[in-house]
């Protein structure tokens, strides 16, 4: 039951009303009307800026299309009061039986309470897709809990996901991790390699692939050209990054759908999908075919000239036609493929997969990747796709406020794997998810498993866990009554009446459309904070009750309005279960 969607249809009904009516011309564009909570509760419990975004199109002063709007919501008995506000703001005030009946629609939906209705087509969701080098990082593990989150939340909001992870298999890196692993294996064979040349990977986490190799192979590779043994040591030590990383990731509870292969794009074999037999080439046709792809020169970059600027013809894509700021190369100097090149053959095999909606999570490193993605889409889609690249901030890695230092299995950075045996996946995803994507997150390892109202996470999940022992308290003081959703769904809500109980009511209305905008805006952190903003107001009441033994959860010389205000916790709790549950955080029913 999402009362701001009712409502929005309430509006629709009134101003085709004032339409028929003469007072409004016909066709009016609905796409902007919004109705939401006011900024400023004492306002009312809804506001709009319907006559604000309509008034121009209208030719109608905004203020008097908001009291014209007014009049005919009054007429509606869900409203006790409708007020213009400011320039042409529409106030609600609702009748206290419309927030009994989202309690009890709580109460009887149970889990699917909040969850939209579904929705056609599919949505890809690419993270990670970190590069299958060595263990995953906590940047790595930013991207990786926002994606997971926000594909969780597509599909609580009704649509069809596809969560997937592209395996950078088909470049430069996995030649050196190859090279890397190989010094590895010819030290598992006893031989001395002295330290790790530069611009191989130092981290002690190729051992144990080095060993595997020495199992597998005996010390038959060692008599081998490189030009041989190079794809058998790659092959292998991609399949145990991978391997580790998807570990890694079992451990911060993320899985994907789709694991696909960068190498099969080009014709090479690998894991995943894609098809076979050079799918850049053939995309590069089909981009050619239709003028698309052209030779010529790029104008120099602004600026100081890099050291690697040549100035020559290239293959181009004409991205500039579709939004991006120059032309974008496909072809090296070499004659190799450009990533550019790989990238958009990669997003057209996604919309062949039935995707109509893609959403890439990178990290912030790749913000000049977005303009010519989103345009590369637009061209191959011919306009039918969109794609929204999500990048996610830096994390900086602190304890008590210092900097924590490298770690000695990595070689270069702390491992994400290393952050959650530490701390635990609960704070790992939830920290990772209370600060909006596109800014920088202080993470501190200290911080976050600290039980105290300042730790976002322990402040949420202790708010499930306190609504769990009234429970268990009210079972002590009536043990002959039911507590089932069902039951208390017949509980007397006009007795919630206190500013406190009537603020909870109005935040666990609001969970649908928060559900709904979070995951439209592409938006996890809302979810976030509309959970903690719940579990303070329930914390906040709680210690309200404390001062005032009538407003006590558990009264046992008032059975009636307990089982109003355990119908209220009730909601309350499953909110919070349902919410945490997107996030991919547990909901305790005790905290140790």
């Amino acid at each position: 039951m999402n009362i701001f969607a009712a409502f929005e249809e309430r509006i629709g009904e009134a101003l085709a009303t004032l339409t028929r009516a003469g007072h409004l011309p016909a066709g009016l564009d609905l796409g902007r009307v919004v109705v939401e909570p006011p900024r400023d509760p004492s306002h009312g419990d809804l506001a709009t800026n319907a006559a604000l975004v309509l008034a121009k199109e209208a030719r109608t002063n905004p203020k008097a299309l908001a009291e014209l709007l007014a009049a005919e919501l009054r007429r509606d008995p869900r409203v006790t009061e409708a007020s213009v506000a400011g320039p042409g703001f529409l106030n609600l005030r609702l009748d206290p039986e419309v927030y009994a009946a989202v309690i009890r629609a709580a109460l009887g939906q149970g889990a699917a309470f909040g969850r939209g209705a579904a929705k056609p087509g599919l949505v890809n969701v690419e993270y990670v897709s970190a590069n299958p080098t060595g263990p995953m990082h906590v940047g790595h593990g930013r991207g990786a809990v926002f994606g997971d989150a926000l594909a969780s939340l597509l599909a609580a909001a009704g649509r069809a996901v596809v969560r997937e992870y592209y395996i950078n298999d088909a470049g430069a890196q996995v030649d050196v991790l190859a090279r890397s692993a190989f010094l590895r294996y010819r030290e598992a064979l006893g031989e001395p390699v002295g330290e790790i040349p530069e611009g191989l990977y130092p981290g002690d986490y190729l051992r144990p692939v080095g060993q595997g190799l020495a199992a597998a192979h005996g010390r038959s590779l060692l008599d081998r050209p490189e030009a041989e043994w190079l794809p058998v040591v790659r092959a292998f030590a991609i399949a145990a990054m991978m391997d580790l990383i998807r570990d890694d990731l079992a451990a911060l509870g993320i899985r994907h759908d789709v694991f696909f292969s960068e190498r099969t794009l080009q014709g090479q074999g690998g894991q995943g999908g894609g098809r076979e037999g050079g799918a850049v080439a053939a995309l590069i046709e089909s981009l050619r075919a239709r003028d698309l792809v052209y030779v010529g020169r790029l104008p120099p970059p602004k600026g100081q000239l890099p050291e690697d600027w040549e100035d020559r013809e290239q293959t181009l894509f004409r991205s500039t036609a579709f939004g991006d700021d120059i032309d974008r190369p496909l072809l090296k100097s070499d004659g190799s493929y450009t990533y550019f090149a790989s990238d958009i053959a990669y997003h057209a095999d996604k919309l062949a997969r039935g995707a109509t909606e893609l959403i890439d999570v990178l990290g912030a490193d790749h913000g000049g990747y977005v303009k010519r993605m989103q345009a590369a889409v637009r061209a191959v889609s011919e306009g039918r796709a969109s794609l929204d690249v999500k990048l996610c901030q830096l994390v900086r890695l602190l304890r008590g406020g210092e900097p924590v230092k490298m770690s000695k299995r990595a070689g270069e950075f702390v491992t994400l794997r290393e952050v959650i045996d530490e701390v635990g996946r609960d704070p790992v995803r939830f920290m990772m998810l209370y600060r909006k994507n596109d800014a920088t997150l202080d993470f501190d390892l200290a911080k976050v498993v600290e039980q105290s109202k300042d730790n976002p996470v322990f402040y949420v999940q202790y708010a499930h866990a306190r609504a769990s022992s009234v429970f268990r308290q009210a079972r002590e003081a009536f043990p002959d009554e039911d507590f089932s959703g069902a039951a208390l769904a017949h509980a007397d809500l006009s007795l919630l009446s206190d500013p406190g109980e009537v603020e909870i009511m109005r935040l666990v209305a609001q969970y649908p459309r928060v559900v709904e905008s979070a995951a439209s805006a592409h938006e996890p952190h809302r979810l976030a904070f509309y959970l903690h903003d719940l579990a303070s107001a329930l914390h906040s009441f709680w210690n309200k009750g404390k001062d005032l033994p009538q407003l006590r959860f558990v009264n046992q010389t008032d059975r009636k309005s307990t089982l109003s205000r355990l119908a209220l916790v009730a909601a309350l709790r499953g909110v919070i279960a349902s919410g945490l549950g997107i996030l991919g955080v547990t909901a305790p029913d005790e905290m140790r």
